[in-house]
């Protein structure tokens, strides 16, 4: 069995290495891996085989037959959740930091699935063992309201609204500086960076993507803000406030590499989320209550600006 993922070149990386494309443009393969593809004949430009030299051209079509994942079973753990709310749809978790979502190369135990298996084993039926009900996803290092569905209907209706965009999902996010504007709209453009397959970035080739913040709170070299992506693009928030120039602190993947804070995650949590109940139509709000370990990092910031 094969997935077969079809490509379009776009202009934002012409002159790649079909090796070095096929690697940016398919997250989940290495370079060496697409070489092997390339290799094996698994994948075509214009409908012909080349080879890993061949560089690739704007209006070029690449296709790659990617072998499909082995099956995988996924262990119920007694992992210990912070249940928010829980109805016959759905169940909102405030998921700590440090928890990856669903297993995958290198996290295959102690994850949100592993735990919600042995909590909900009726989950496996909603999507597969492999993801037990996840709607939605938070970054391994985002703490926050994550939303997991009970039932198939219910998975269905909440995928729907997060869609439509009716979901409302609203962030708190500490920044390095101060934003020159108190409140606004990020509006950029987010794709894979072609330079480093690991991350994103503003790019003219990338899916349309917002971003709506507003300042809570001044602390001198740093701010507190309300963060709402209106999309909802991998690492949006953090590409985001990075390109604006205010990067969230903590982060070292999009902002400084040595953390200008005594903090070893990037300061974003999920601190809001509101959905439809699946049921009946009513809004339902679900709210996170800010980690301490993120409190902490508050209170040194203001015990410093009323010092200063």
């Amino acid at each position: 069995m094969t997935e077969e993922r079809l490509l379009d070149l776009t202009v934002g990386i012409p002159g790649l290495r079909l090796d070095q494309f096929v690697a940016v443009a398919v997250p989940d393969l290495s370079r060496t891996e697409a070489q092997r593809l390339i290799k094996a004949g698994r994948v075509w430009v214009n409908e012909r085989p080349v080879k890993s030299a061949y560089h690739v051209s704007i209006g070029d079509r690449v296709q790659v037959a990617v072998p499909a994942p082995p099956p995988r079973s996924v262990k119920p753990e007694a992992i210990p959740l912070h249940v928010l709310y829980e109805d016959a749809d759905l169940v909102a978790v405030d998921k700590p930091a440090g928890m990856v979502v669903h297993p995958a190369h290198g996290n295959t135990s102690g994850t949100l699935v592993n735990a919600a298996l042995s909590r909900w084993p009726e989950m496996r039926r909603v999507t597969g063992e492999e993801r037990a009900g996840i709607v939605h996803r938070l970054d391994k290092d985002t703490s926050g309201v994550i939303v997991l569905a009970k039932t198939p209907l219910a998975l269905k209706s909440l995928q729907e609204q997060f869609k439509a965009r009716t979901v409302r999902k609203r962030y708190l996010a500490l920044v390095d500086g101060i934003p020159s504007s108190s409140t606004g709209i990020i509006s950029a453009p987010i794709g894979r960076d072609p330079r480093q397959r690991k991350r994103m970035a503003v790019t003219r080739s990338g899916r349309p993507s917002e971003t709506r913040y507003h300042l809570i709170e001044d602390l001198k070299s740093h701010a507190l803000l309300s963060v709402e992506p209106l999309t909802g693009r991998t690492h949006q928030i953090r590409v985001h406030l990075a390109w604006l120039g205010y990067p969230v602190t903590g982060d070292s993947l999009y902002g400084h590499r040595r953390p200008t804070l005594n903090i070893s995650r990037p300061f974003l949590h999920a601190a809001e989320l509101q959905v439809d109940s699946p049921s009946t139509g009513v809004r339902l709000c679900f709210v996170a209550p800010l980690p301490p370990e993120l409190e902490e990092v508050l209170s040194v910031l203001r015990y410093a600006y009323r010092g200063s």
